[in-house]
């Protein structure tokens, strides 16, 4: 069974990157990059690197951020949490529609995604090495899609239309489902209250305790005063860690 895990994740991942491309978005949303297409590679390398073998705790992100999954294809996938701690290269594509102020670089992007930076960051000093992190551990996101309005700001899924966020929800709901049902963890931990939201629908009726720690986005004042200690706090009072 554990030889079939990565293979069965990177299945259900292409099968969500499909059928999320056939979705479609009105105002406010100009641009959607879905990088489990254009960056298919470097996420599946993710997988299947890190995703043979049952977990213990799974973090869930919301989407890709443009800096982060939009430029590598790995959740929170700041650029050198991704190449230099999980030392994964490979090329990637771009978008079909590409917004002017959002261009996809891949590793070759120098902005930072400060959320992965922050996150990567803590699990890199807290475990050293990815390979003594991703034994116990393992990080997804909710929806595979970035969204971008006409000025190139970052929309987050909760943004979308009433209607568009229903239709998502169901292909990304029962994607999360079915990587809970592949990798057994025994927590889940949204990143964030929306993330912990959708990990309590995606989690109903399994043996899976459900928690949730501050978002690392530095557009919360909170997370931009200790987030680290906050997180780890909230970790350690779940007992999780």
């Amino acid at each position: 069974m554990m030889d079939e895990m990565a293979p069965s994740l990177i299945t259900a991942a292409r099968d969500l990157a499909a059928r999320a491309d056939e979705l479609r978005f009105g105002a406010p949303v100009c641009h959607v990059y879905n990088p489990l297409l254009y960056a298919r590679d470097a996420h599946e390398i993710y997988l299947q690197r890190f995703g043979g073998a049952p977990k213990e705790v799974i973090f869930l992100g919301m989407n890709p951020g443009p800096f982060g999954m939009a430029q590598t294809g790995v959740p929170f996938g700041e650029i050198s949490a991704v190449r230099d701690w999980m030392k994964i290269r490979a090329a990637i594509g771009r978008p079909a529609r590409e917004h002017p102020k959002r261009p996809v670089l891949g590793f070759a992007c120098a902005r930072s995604e400060v959320s992965g930076k922050r996150l990567w960051g803590l699990f890199a000093r807290r475990f050293g090495t990815a390979e003594k992190y991703f034994a116990r551990h393992f990080v997804v996101n909710y929806c595979p899609l970035a969204f971008l309005s006409a000025t190139g700001s970052n929309l987050t899924p909760d943004k979308l239309r009433p209607e568009e966020r229903e239709a998502l929800g169901r292909i990304c709901d029962a994607h999360l489902r079915l990587v809970l049902e592949i990798l057994r963890p025994k927590w889940i931990i949204g990143v964030g209250a929306f993330a912990m939201e959708r990990a309590e629908i995606a989690a109903d009726g399994l043996p899976i305790r459900v928690g949730q720690i501050l978002h690392p986005s530095p557009a919360s004042p909170a997370a931009n005063r200790g987030w680290e200690e906050k997180a780890v706090a909230q970790l350690e009072a779940l007992e999780v860690w």
